[in-house]
Protein backbone atom coordinates (compact mmCIF):
# COMPACT_ATOMS: atom_id res chain seq x y z
CA UNK A 1 0.00 0.00 0.00
CA UNK A 2 0.98 3.59 -0.56
CA UNK A 3 1.72 5.04 2.88
CA UNK A 4 2.55 8.60 1.81
CA UNK A 5 -0.58 10.01 3.48
CA UNK A 6 -1.61 9.80 7.15
CA UNK A 7 -4.82 7.87 7.78
CA UNK A 8 -7.80 10.26 7.90
CA UNK A 9 -9.24 11.11 11.30
CA UNK A 10 -12.76 11.30 9.86
CA UNK A 11 -14.44 9.69 6.87
CA UNK A 12 -17.72 10.57 5.14
CA UNK A 13 -19.91 7.57 4.34
CA UNK A 14 -22.67 8.02 1.76
CA UNK A 15 -25.42 5.41 1.89
CA UNK A 16 -26.35 4.26 -1.61
CA UNK A 17 -28.49 1.24 -0.74
CA UNK A 18 -31.76 2.95 -1.56
CA UNK A 19 -30.53 3.69 -5.09
CA UNK A 20 -27.71 1.42 -6.19
CA UNK A 21 -28.84 -1.25 -3.77
CA UNK A 22 -32.46 -1.57 -4.81
CA UNK A 23 -32.18 -0.98 -8.54
CA UNK A 24 -31.03 -4.53 -9.24
CA UNK A 25 -33.14 -6.39 -6.68
CA UNK A 26 -36.04 -8.67 -7.64
CA UNK A 27 -37.89 -7.64 -4.46
CA UNK A 28 -39.59 -4.27 -4.90
CA UNK A 29 -39.88 -2.31 -1.71
CA UNK A 30 -42.85 -0.02 -1.19
CA UNK A 31 -42.23 3.66 -0.56
CA UNK A 32 -43.28 3.13 3.07
CA UNK A 33 -40.68 0.38 3.49
CA UNK A 34 -38.00 2.58 1.96
CA UNK A 35 -38.94 5.40 4.32
CA UNK A 36 -38.69 3.05 7.32
CA UNK A 37 -35.24 1.94 6.23
CA UNK A 38 -34.01 5.50 5.67
CA UNK A 39 -35.29 6.58 9.08
CA UNK A 40 -33.45 3.67 10.72
CA UNK A 41 -30.26 4.71 8.93
CA UNK A 42 -30.70 8.35 9.97
CA UNK A 43 -31.23 7.20 13.56
CA UNK A 44 -27.87 5.43 13.31
CA UNK A 45 -26.20 8.70 12.32
CA UNK A 46 -26.09 8.44 8.51
CA UNK A 47 -26.21 11.97 7.12
CA UNK A 48 -25.50 11.52 3.40
CA UNK A 49 -27.68 9.49 1.06
CA UNK A 50 -27.71 8.81 -2.64
CA UNK A 51 -31.42 8.30 -2.27
CA UNK A 52 -32.81 7.50 -5.69
CA UNK A 53 -32.53 8.13 -9.41
CA UNK A 54 -34.77 10.26 -11.59
CA UNK A 55 -34.69 7.87 -14.52
CA UNK A 56 -37.49 6.49 -16.65
CA UNK A 57 -39.69 4.17 -14.56
CA UNK A 58 -39.63 1.79 -17.50
CA UNK A 59 -35.83 1.56 -17.33
CA UNK A 60 -35.58 1.06 -13.55
CA UNK A 61 -39.03 0.23 -12.12
CA UNK A 62 -37.69 -0.16 -8.57
CA UNK A 63 -37.01 3.61 -8.46
CA UNK A 64 -40.28 4.78 -10.00
CA UNK A 65 -41.31 6.45 -6.71
CA UNK A 66 -38.38 8.89 -6.64
CA UNK A 67 -40.40 12.07 -6.08
CA UNK A 68 -42.73 10.42 -3.55
CA UNK A 69 -39.77 9.12 -1.55
CA UNK A 70 -38.12 12.54 -1.36
CA UNK A 71 -41.42 14.11 -0.27
CA UNK A 72 -41.94 11.49 2.44
CA UNK A 73 -38.57 12.34 3.99
CA UNK A 74 -38.89 16.13 3.83
CA UNK A 75 -39.32 16.42 7.61
CA UNK A 76 -35.84 15.04 8.38
CA UNK A 77 -33.34 17.89 9.06
CA UNK A 78 -29.59 18.03 8.50
CA UNK A 79 -29.36 15.24 5.92
CA UNK A 80 -27.92 15.62 2.42
CA UNK A 81 -30.08 13.95 -0.23
CA UNK A 82 -28.56 13.30 -3.66
CA UNK A 83 -30.02 11.58 -6.70
CA UNK A 84 -28.73 10.31 -10.03
CA UNK A 85 -30.09 12.04 -13.13
CA UNK A 86 -29.50 10.85 -16.70
CA UNK A 87 -30.71 13.89 -18.63
CA UNK A 88 -32.27 17.35 -18.42
CA UNK A 89 -35.74 15.99 -17.73
CA UNK A 90 -34.38 13.97 -14.83
CA UNK A 91 -32.63 17.07 -13.47
CA UNK A 92 -35.86 19.06 -13.72
CA UNK A 93 -37.70 16.38 -11.76
CA UNK A 94 -34.95 16.31 -9.13
CA UNK A 95 -35.14 20.10 -8.72
CA UNK A 96 -38.91 19.95 -8.38
CA UNK A 97 -38.60 17.24 -5.73
CA UNK A 98 -36.16 19.24 -3.58
CA UNK A 99 -32.96 17.21 -3.90
CA UNK A 100 -29.75 18.73 -2.43
CA UNK A 101 -27.40 17.51 -5.16
CA UNK A 102 -27.72 15.80 -8.51
CA UNK A 103 -25.23 13.19 -9.63
CA UNK A 104 -24.40 13.08 -13.34
CA UNK A 105 -23.05 9.73 -14.39
CA UNK A 106 -21.09 8.44 -17.34
CA UNK A 107 -19.12 5.25 -17.92
CA UNK A 108 -15.42 5.28 -18.70
CA UNK A 109 -16.14 2.32 -20.99
CA UNK A 110 -17.91 3.16 -24.28
CA UNK A 111 -19.68 -0.20 -24.39
CA UNK A 112 -21.03 0.07 -20.85
CA UNK A 113 -22.12 3.67 -21.43
CA UNK A 114 -24.07 2.54 -24.48
CA UNK A 115 -25.72 -0.27 -22.50
CA UNK A 116 -26.40 1.94 -19.49
CA UNK A 117 -27.75 5.13 -21.11
CA UNK A 118 -27.89 4.27 -24.84
CA UNK A 119 -25.43 6.94 -25.96
CA UNK A 120 -21.71 7.42 -26.44
CA UNK A 121 -19.49 9.11 -23.87
CA UNK A 122 -19.08 12.36 -25.81
CA UNK A 123 -22.86 12.72 -26.16
CA UNK A 124 -23.33 12.09 -22.44
CA UNK A 125 -20.79 14.74 -21.51
CA UNK A 126 -22.22 17.24 -23.98
CA UNK A 127 -25.65 16.81 -22.46
CA UNK A 128 -24.34 17.65 -19.00
CA UNK A 129 -23.65 21.23 -20.06
CA UNK A 130 -27.37 21.96 -20.29
CA UNK A 131 -27.95 20.37 -16.89
CA UNK A 132 -25.19 22.52 -15.36
CA UNK A 133 -26.89 25.62 -16.77
CA UNK A 134 -30.21 24.46 -15.31
CA UNK A 135 -28.64 24.04 -11.86
CA UNK A 136 -26.78 27.36 -11.94
CA UNK A 137 -28.14 29.60 -9.19
CA UNK A 138 -30.54 26.93 -7.91
CA UNK A 139 -28.53 26.08 -4.81
CA UNK A 140 -28.45 22.44 -5.89
CA UNK A 141 -24.96 20.96 -6.08
CA UNK A 142 -23.66 19.14 -9.15
CA UNK A 143 -21.64 15.98 -8.55
CA UNK A 144 -20.07 13.53 -10.97
CA UNK A 145 -19.90 9.74 -11.07
CA UNK A 146 -17.73 7.62 -13.35
CA UNK A 147 -18.93 4.04 -13.78
CA UNK A 148 -16.59 1.20 -14.79
CA UNK A 149 -13.72 3.35 -13.53
CA UNK A 150 -11.62 0.28 -12.69
CA UNK A 151 -12.61 -2.06 -15.51
CA UNK A 152 -15.46 -3.01 -17.82
CA UNK A 153 -17.25 -6.38 -18.04
CA UNK A 154 -17.41 -5.98 -21.84
CA UNK A 155 -14.03 -4.40 -22.65
CA UNK A 156 -11.74 -5.44 -19.81
CA UNK A 157 -9.14 -2.91 -18.65
CA UNK A 158 -10.15 0.76 -18.76
CA UNK A 159 -7.40 3.26 -19.46
CA UNK A 160 -6.70 5.59 -16.57
CA UNK A 161 -6.49 8.47 -19.06
CA UNK A 162 -10.14 7.95 -20.02
CA UNK A 163 -11.11 8.24 -16.35
CA UNK A 164 -9.03 11.40 -16.00
CA UNK A 165 -10.58 12.99 -19.11
CA UNK A 166 -14.08 12.49 -17.71
CA UNK A 167 -13.01 13.82 -14.32
CA UNK A 168 -11.67 16.99 -15.97
CA UNK A 169 -14.98 17.40 -17.78
CA UNK A 170 -16.83 17.23 -14.47
CA UNK A 171 -14.45 19.76 -12.92
CA UNK A 172 -15.08 22.10 -15.87
CA UNK A 173 -18.81 21.82 -15.17
CA UNK A 174 -18.22 23.03 -11.61
CA UNK A 175 -18.36 19.72 -9.75
CA UNK A 176 -16.39 19.46 -6.51
CA UNK A 177 -16.92 15.74 -5.96
CA UNK A 178 -16.53 12.82 -8.33
CA UNK A 179 -17.24 9.20 -7.50
CA UNK A 180 -15.16 6.42 -9.05
CA UNK A 181 -17.51 3.48 -9.49
CA UNK A 182 -16.28 -0.11 -9.33
CA UNK A 183 -19.35 -1.31 -11.21
CA UNK A 184 -18.56 -5.03 -11.36
CA UNK A 185 -15.92 -5.37 -8.65
CA UNK A 186 -12.85 -5.14 -10.90
CA UNK A 187 -10.92 -2.73 -8.63
CA UNK A 188 -7.70 -3.83 -6.98
CA UNK A 189 -5.47 -1.85 -4.60
CA UNK A 190 -2.89 -1.06 -7.33
CA UNK A 191 -5.65 0.24 -9.63
CA UNK A 192 -7.08 2.36 -6.82
CA UNK A 193 -3.66 3.91 -6.25
CA UNK A 194 -3.12 4.56 -9.95
CA UNK A 195 -6.48 6.27 -10.42
CA UNK A 196 -6.37 8.41 -7.29
CA UNK A 197 -2.89 9.67 -8.10
CA UNK A 198 -3.92 10.40 -11.70
CA UNK A 199 -7.03 12.34 -10.65
CA UNK A 200 -4.97 14.46 -8.30
CA UNK A 201 -2.68 15.31 -11.17
CA UNK A 202 -5.25 16.10 -13.87
CA UNK A 203 -8.26 17.35 -11.85
CA UNK A 204 -6.95 18.69 -8.53
CA UNK A 205 -10.13 20.66 -7.67
CA UNK A 206 -12.10 17.41 -7.38
CA UNK A 207 -12.50 15.49 -4.14
CA UNK A 208 -12.63 11.77 -5.03
CA UNK A 209 -15.26 9.43 -3.64
CA UNK A 210 -14.65 5.68 -3.84
CA UNK A 211 -17.53 3.35 -4.64
CA UNK A 212 -16.57 -0.32 -4.41
CA UNK A 213 -18.50 -3.51 -5.07
CA UNK A 214 -17.48 -6.67 -3.27
CA UNK A 215 -17.86 -8.95 -6.28
CA UNK A 216 -14.47 -10.58 -5.84
CA UNK A 217 -14.20 -10.19 -2.08
CA UNK A 218 -11.64 -7.37 -1.83
CA UNK A 219 -13.88 -4.34 -1.45
CA UNK A 220 -12.51 -3.49 2.01
CA UNK A 221 -8.93 -4.09 0.86
CA UNK A 222 -9.58 -1.39 -1.73
CA UNK A 223 -10.93 0.87 1.02
CA UNK A 224 -7.67 0.36 2.92
CA UNK A 225 -5.74 1.53 -0.12
CA UNK A 226 -7.97 4.58 -0.42
CA UNK A 227 -7.41 5.39 3.26
CA UNK A 228 -3.66 5.03 2.83
CA UNK A 229 -3.91 7.65 0.07
CA UNK A 230 -5.91 10.01 2.29
CA UNK A 231 -9.28 9.55 0.55
CA UNK A 232 -12.05 10.54 2.97
CA UNK A 233 -15.25 9.83 1.03
CA UNK A 234 -16.75 6.36 0.46
CA UNK A 235 -20.07 5.01 -0.74
CA UNK A 236 -21.61 1.82 0.63
CA UNK A 237 -24.91 -0.02 0.73
CA UNK A 238 -26.80 -1.25 3.77
CA UNK A 239 -26.65 -5.02 3.97
CA UNK A 240 -24.43 -5.14 0.89
CA UNK A 241 -27.43 -4.67 -1.41
CA UNK A 242 -26.83 -3.76 -4.99
CA UNK A 243 -25.53 -4.28 -8.46
CA UNK A 244 -26.02 -2.76 -11.88
CA UNK A 245 -28.86 -4.08 -14.10
CA UNK A 246 -26.80 -3.21 -17.19
CA UNK A 247 -23.59 -5.02 -16.19
CA UNK A 248 -23.41 -8.81 -16.05
CA UNK A 249 -21.96 -10.19 -12.84
CA UNK A 250 -22.44 -6.98 -10.84
CA UNK A 251 -23.09 -8.07 -7.27
CA UNK A 252 -23.61 -5.95 -4.21
CA UNK A 253 -21.73 -2.93 -2.96
CA UNK A 254 -19.51 -3.13 0.07
CA UNK A 255 -21.84 -3.28 3.05
CA UNK A 256 -22.26 -0.15 5.13
CA UNK A 257 -22.07 -2.16 8.37
CA UNK A 258 -18.81 -3.82 7.32
CA UNK A 259 -17.29 -0.50 6.21
CA UNK A 260 -18.26 1.33 9.40
CA UNK A 261 -17.00 -1.60 11.50
CA UNK A 262 -13.62 -1.40 9.78
CA UNK A 263 -13.39 2.35 10.22
CA UNK A 264 -14.53 2.21 13.84
CA UNK A 265 -11.93 -0.43 14.71
CA UNK A 266 -9.28 1.77 13.08
CA UNK A 267 -10.28 4.71 15.27
CA UNK A 268 -11.63 6.69 12.31
CA UNK A 269 -14.70 8.78 13.08
CA UNK A 270 -17.78 8.43 10.84
CA UNK A 271 -20.46 9.92 13.08
CA UNK A 272 -22.36 6.63 12.68
CA UNK A 273 -23.28 4.35 15.58
CA UNK A 274 -22.33 0.81 14.59
CA UNK A 275 -24.86 -0.94 16.85
CA UNK A 276 -27.75 1.10 15.42
CA UNK A 277 -26.42 0.58 11.89
CA UNK A 278 -26.43 -3.19 12.45
CA UNK A 279 -30.09 -2.93 13.44
CA UNK A 280 -30.79 -1.03 10.21
CA UNK A 281 -29.02 -3.83 8.34
CA UNK A 282 -31.21 -6.41 10.00
CA UNK A 283 -34.26 -4.38 9.04
CA UNK A 284 -33.04 -4.40 5.43
CA UNK A 285 -32.72 -8.19 5.64
CA UNK A 286 -36.31 -8.53 6.89
CA UNK A 287 -37.64 -6.18 4.22
CA UNK A 288 -35.84 -8.02 1.42
CA UNK A 289 -36.94 -11.39 2.76
CA UNK A 290 -33.56 -13.08 2.32
CA UNK A 291 -30.07 -13.11 3.83
CA UNK A 292 -27.90 -10.20 2.70
CA UNK A 293 -24.13 -10.30 2.13
CA UNK A 294 -23.09 -8.07 5.05
CA UNK A 295 -21.02 -9.95 7.61
CA UNK A 296 -21.17 -7.63 10.61
CA UNK A 297 -24.97 -7.70 10.77
CA UNK A 298 -24.73 -11.47 11.20
CA UNK A 299 -21.81 -11.64 13.64
CA UNK A 300 -22.19 -8.35 15.49
CA UNK A 301 -19.30 -6.13 16.63
CA UNK A 302 -15.96 -7.70 17.62
CA UNK A 303 -16.80 -7.61 21.34
CA UNK A 304 -20.36 -8.92 21.00
CA UNK A 305 -19.88 -11.73 23.52
CA UNK A 306 -21.91 -14.88 24.06
CA UNK A 307 -23.12 -16.39 27.34
CA UNK A 308 -20.77 -19.25 28.09
CA UNK A 309 -23.47 -21.05 30.07
CA UNK A 310 -25.67 -21.16 26.99
CA UNK A 311 -23.08 -23.14 25.02
CA UNK A 312 -22.51 -26.84 25.59
CA UNK A 313 -19.14 -27.84 26.99
CA UNK A 314 -17.15 -30.52 25.18
CA UNK A 315 -16.83 -33.87 26.90
CA UNK A 316 -14.04 -36.36 26.81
Amino acid sequence: MDQHQPMPARVHVTEVGLRDGLQNEATRLSTDDKVALVRALVAAGVREFELTSFVSPRAVPALADAAQLVAALADIPDVHWSALVPNVRGAERALEAGIDSVVLFVSASPTHNAKNVNRDIATSLAGFTEIARLLDGSGVELRGAIATAFGCPFEGDVDVGAVGDIARAFADLGARHVSLGDTTGMATPPLVGERIRHLREVAPPLSPTLHFHNTRGIGLANVMQGLALGVTRYESSIGGLGGCPFAPGATGNIASEDLVYLLTEMGIDTGIDLTALIEAGRLATRLMGRPLPAQVSKAGPRLALSDGDAVATARG
